[in-house]
């Protein structure tokens, strides 16, 4: 009897704390859209002129106004359109290694990724004398063969999460040495552009280096959404995974093959921008709260995060600076606090 009266209110408390999260969720994500839009509208608006929202309006639609014709059509909305499609792309592929191997630390520019597009960047810039767009596809390939080879030097029987990021953490530190000793028998001029592109950032941004990038986001993001729930799965353990009907394996390489062709195409076009991949994760995971997978919410975020950061580094400091810069000098502390707070709580984290 005192069973049957009590279900009735468990279940409303289930179904209303259902309801919670997912307005929650729903208004997380609306606020960071938001927020990217109007970041994106502004930096079409704001700069050294300022253009009304009208011109800026007429020019997107194609017509053509004196003098935001080419800044605002030329330069602004193919760097604006770059930088909110290169920040979403980092922001996926690190929530996806972050959430898949249950570590802040896993984030794809901090397990060696990057590092092989940086790598190979530098290689055909300075060594082979490569093309702009030969430079991009090089790293493009260099960063998926690196993803495979962290894949299968931590292979054994399955992939151990720590192994893999061990694995990832120590192929960057070759890498990285590779990155060193070609600069260091460079000439000055040759050096720079390495450095530039090094860096990250936005400078140079047109359609046709966008346009690879914006392929991929098509294609690719709605099959990453699609395997979020299995990613949320896997985040519980695999064996937890298995028994709920999850193919860990299969969805572990289909997620790592997403998450890797989104960071490549994301550093191809605007080259590895630090950190913005290793802070979109954990950032947008304190925003959401425990209320679902934070894939979605840390691209939205990293989009933003990118935007704001260029203009910062572009009219904020009296100087232009790559975007590379801002990110890194934010993502450098927090790097630090997650390893001080890792160290602390004893490896658990």
């Amino acid at each position: 009897m005192t069973a049957t009266l009590l279900e009735p209110a468990a279940v409303k408390a289930v179904t209303d704390s259902r309801r919670r999260r997912s307005r929650r969720r729903m208004l997380v994500h609306a606020g960071l859209g938001l927020a990217v839009v109007v970041a994106f509208v502004l930096s079409l608006t704001l700069g050294r002129t300022y253009y009304p929202l009208s011109d800026v309006i007429a020019v997107v639609l194609g017509q053509d106004v004196d003098g935001a014709g080419f800044t605002v059509g030329t330069l602004r909305l193919p760097r604006a359109s770059t930088g909110v499609m290169v920040g979403f792309a980092f922001g996926l592929a690190g929530a996806t290694f972050q959430t898949m191997l249950r570590n802040p630390l896993a984030s794809p520019d901090v397990i060696g990724i990057s590092s092989g597009a940086s790598a190979a960047a530098v290689v055909g810039i300075l060594v082979l004398g490569l093309s702009p767009s030969a430079v991009s596809a090089f790293a493009t390939a260099a960063a998926l063969a690196t993803a495979l080879a962290i894949y299968l030097l931590a292979y054994k029987k399955g992939v151990a999460n720590t192994r893999l990021i061990l694995v990832g953490i120590g192929l960057s530190s070759m890498l990285s040495s590779v990155v060193f000793y070609v600069l260091s028998g460079a000439a000055a001029w040759d050096m720079q552009v390495a450095m530039r592109w090094l860096t990250g950032n936005l400078n140079g941004a047109t359609w046709e280096r966008a346009l690879p990038l914006l392929i991929a986001v098509a294609v690719l993001v709605p099959v990453l959404l699609y395997l979020v729930r299995d990613l949320e799965a896997i985040r519980l353990g695999d064996q937890t995974a298995m028994a709920l009907g999850v193919p860990v394996e299969h969805v572990r390489v289909a997620l790592i093959v997403i998450g890797v062709a989104l960071m490549a195409f994301a550093t191809a076009a605007a080259g590895p921008i630090a950190f913005v991949a290793f802070l979109s994760g954990p950032i947008a995971a304190r925003i959401l709260g425990p209320v679902g997978s934070p894939v979605l919410a840390s691209g939205l975020f990293g989009a933003l995060l990118v935007l704001v950061a260029d203009f910062v580094a572009q009219y904020a400091l009296g100087t232009r600076f790559p975007v590379g810069v801002i990110t890194g000098a934010l993502g450098a502390p927090f790097l630090i606090y997650l390893l001080v707070r890792t160290n602390r709580s004893g490896g658990s984290r």
